[in-house]
């Protein structure tokens, strides 16, 4: 908010004399808007507020709402500003308002807040709550900067803070948008004041006996009322913990707070407070040097470092006591999880990260930790509409509670699912077979290859992996070729070079070298001796380190092979279903159509199921007399869950979301590479994106495992979690849920940035 030029001080006093009767001397008053004390011949004393010109006459009745509402409220027993109406036919052209002057001393300027007036605090906040929970004005569903359901937008501003403060501040914003945003259509709404800050709330003999300032009201969540009031009080106790459980307590008692409410208290107490100190620091970037734009900076600051060494699950647990709620939150007492698991659990099983993550709920694209911290999670393409989406939960669940049984009998389910999801595909792509996870449908894939055609050999990519079984493990060199593999490859698969046009033996990303990389497929194939199954080949290379083919590349490729007599087998376990943006499979952004398509993974939202989806002239040849079945494959839950998915992709538009964001999150990683030395390379395609970090060596740039190691354990301390891929582990690998959204990819690039920074990566 800039701060209102003065008026004409002639205009002031005739528009007084004109609509009041009034003269006396006038005295602006502190703040940005332009309000001032007017004190009478007689010593009585008005304030006149001059409105702002994007003010409208609806806002300002809203306002006068807002404050009947809460004079009228029972045992609220607070002054409230009282309008005094103007004469008729006022000829000066001001648009103004004459309010009767309320005494008391603002809560901001006490040289003590004791329990007396904690406890009046909360009773107080609580009825005034009560008072505009009826309250209602068509003006209402209004929004201004300080709204806290606009929050997000002020991550921009972030940079504009002391570099030294800005890692908690990313840190509050990501909260809030995890915690708090989130859940924000769960929380009770009605009329809130907006602005109940140590100005604007006056005592007089230990009690609130006023209430200023009207401006901000509007209607939001509830709670939003004392989380903002919270905000200002805590700034001038001693033990601002313990005086906010204080009020809460007293409040609960004029108006209890339901559990959603208590979950997003303390987080809403941090947003308010990082907001002020990110417009503070704006309006300082702009030049402002009024005090009224900084007067709660650096109490907000303090405060807000006071604040920081809190787990916002030890807070909760703390209100739902006061509040006498079971701690949802709470973690389970026992033994501890990573020993317990050692005991228990097969030591190959590994756990991410230096100091293991303990999570304890999903909501969206965040893992909530057992401190109730919430992580941004860049890696989980399995949760593809977002962890716990409610709509896929309710299709589970629902069905669950109707029917659940196997493919031996009849029911919608199965043949509504296997039509939509085929109509997803080109001709002659249209028979689908449903399984359990992306290994299984794998496995299956080359049963029908191999039963097809009438041979076993398949070609694969170096660095492939397909999945965990015994014949797949002999089909992933990057298993077998890994730690604890073979070493060498069974004489039934051949390896083709993975199609890197930034690493590989041909380079670039042009139909010339895609050409090139299918032109090595025919080269294998010409050194084998026998008819070829077919070529096993994920449309984008995830553990071959993020790498999109180039353009040609699986059309020559796939040419190859079908004169060879051999089948084209495309791997979509992690790319599918919009993951591209431009495309809703990944194939088809090289113009191909593969007669084997497989997908797991996002198939689910994390719900154990994949699909084979081929032609029908292969699928009849696999129809030999030996049964094919699944027991859990395309049961009524799957299929309802499985349909559930495509709903959300088509309803919330996330192919469209992934091509722009993507696009969005590719620019600014190139920038990075522009600033970092240690990224060698920046690629991808929609929501499936790769940064190649390397160091230089003796003989130039040279993989730097160790650097992408170390940068995934720091952004894993900023709630940011990353992981690597590659032959190498050099590849920082992304492939979020798709509801990840834009605030997200700008905290992202700036903390990578800021850590890159510091690991001298620039």
């Amino acid at each position: 908010m800039s701060v209102a030029p003065p008026t004409d001080p002639v205009l002031l006093s005739r528009y007084l004399h004109e609509a009041h009767g009034l003269s006396g001397a006038l005295h602006r008053l502190s703040g940005v808007n332009e309000n001032y004390l007017v004190v009478g011949e007689k010593g009585e004393r008005h304030v006149l507020k001059v409105t702002p010109e994007d003010v409208s006459d609806e806002i300002l009745d809203l306002e006068r709402e807002a404050t009947d509402c809460v004079a009228r409220g029972y045992l609220v027993n607070l002054e409230v500003p009282q309008l005094l109406p103007p004469r008729d036919r006022v000829t000066t052209e001001l648009r103004a308002r004459l309010f009767r002057f309320i005494e008391g001393t603002p809560l901001g300027e006490l040289p003590e807040i004791d329990d007396q007036l904690l406890d009046d605090f909360g009773e107080r906040l609580g009825r005034i709550s009560a008072a505009l929970l009826h309250c209602d004005h068509p003006e209402a569903r209004r929004t201004h900067r300080w709204d806290l359901a606009r929050a997000d937008e002020l991550r921009s501003l972030i940079p504009l803070v002391a570099p030294e403060r800005r890692e908690l501040l990313e840190e509050i914003f990501h909260q809030h948008a995890a915690l708090v945003l989130s859940r924000w259509g769960e929380l009770p709404r009605s009329l809130i004041h907006g602005d109940l800050n140590d100005e604007n709330l006056l005592v007089t003999d230990g009690r609130l006996s006023g209430l200023l300032d009207f401006g901000d009201v509007l209607e939001a969540p509830t709670i939003c009322e004392l989380a903002i009031a919270l905000a200002y009080l805590m700034q001038h106790v001693d033990e601002p913990l313990v005086a906010a459980l204080r009020v809460v307590e007293s409040h609960d008692g004029q108006r209890p707070l339901e559990l959603p409410e208590a979950e997003v208290l303390f987080p809403l107490i941090r947003t308010r407070l990082a907001t002020s100190v990110v417009m503070a620091a704006e309006k300082r970037a702009e030049g402002s040097e009024h005090v009224g734009h900084f007067i709660s900076e650096e109490p907000a600051w303090r405060l807000l470092e006071e604040l920081s060494i809190f787990d916002p699950a030890r807070i909760h647990e703390a209100l739902t006591e006061v509040l006498e709620h079971p701690a949802r939150m709470r973690p389970v007492v026992g033994d501890d999880l990573l020993v317990a698991r050692r005991r228990h659990v097969g030591a190959s099983l590994s756990v991410s990260y230096r100091e293991p993550l303990r999570v304890v709920r999903g909501r969206g694209q965040y893992l909530i930790d057992d401190a109730g911290r919430p992580h941004l999670d860049l890696v989980n393409n399995v949760c593809h509409v977002g962890h716990c989406h409610p709509r896929v939960v309710e299709a589970g669940q629902r069905q669950m509670a109707q029917l659940n049984t196997n493919t031996r009998y009849l029911y919608d389910g199965l043949s509504a699912y296997a039509e939509r999801l085929c109509s997803l595909l080109p001709e002659p792509l249209d028979t689908c077979f449903l399984v359990c996870s992306g290994s299984e449908a794998n496995e299956l894939a080359l049963r029908l290859a191999r039963t097809h055609v009438g041979a076993k050999d398949v070609l694969v990519a170096d660095c492939a992996y397909h999945g965990h079984t015994s014949t797949l493990i002999e089909h992933s060199p990057y298993k077998f070729l890994g730690p604890g593999g073979s070493r060498w490859p069974e004489p039934h698969v051949h390896l083709v070079p993975v199609p890197d046009g930034y690493r590989g033996p041909h380079r670039g990303h042009d139909l010339a070298t895609g050409q090139a990389y299918g032109d090595e497929v025919g080269r294998v194939l010409d050194e084998i001796d026998r008819p070829v199954a077919g070529f096993l080949i994920e449309s984008l290379l995830s553990c071959g380190g993020q790498v999109v083919p180039p353009p040609g590349y699986l059309e020559r490729a796939f040419q190859h092979v079908r004169e060879a007599g051999g089948l084209c087998i495309v791997d979509e376990v992690q790319v599918g279903f919009a993951r591209m943006g431009e495309t809703f499979w990944g194939f088809e952004l090289q113009d191909v159509v593969p007669d084997i398509v497989v997908m797991g993974k996002p198939i689910g939202n994390g719900h154990p199921m994949a699909a084979v989806v081929t032609t029908r002239e292969i699928a009849d040849s696999f129809d030999n007399g030996m049964e094919f079945f699944s027991t859990f494959g395309g049961n009524p839950v799957s299929c309802a869950i499985g349909m559930a998915v495509l709903d959300v992709i088509e309803s919330e538009g996330l192919q469209e979301h992934a091509r722009e964001l993507g696009a969005h999150f590719l620019e600014g990683l190139r920038e990075l590479k522009e600033r970092h030395r240690l990224i060698g390379d920046v690629r991808g395609v929609g929501l499936f994106l790769g940064v190649q970090l390397e160091r230089e060596g003796d003989d130039g740039p040279e993989p730097a495992p160790q650097e992408a190691a170390e940068l995934i354990e720091r952004v894993r301390e900023r709630a940011i979690l990353l992981s690597t891929d590659g032959p190498k582990h050099d590849v920082l690998k992304i492939k979020p849920p798709m509801v990840l959204n834009r605030h997200d990819v700008d905290m992202v690039l700036r903390v990578m940035d800021e850590e890159l920074g510091a690991m001298g990566g620039s």
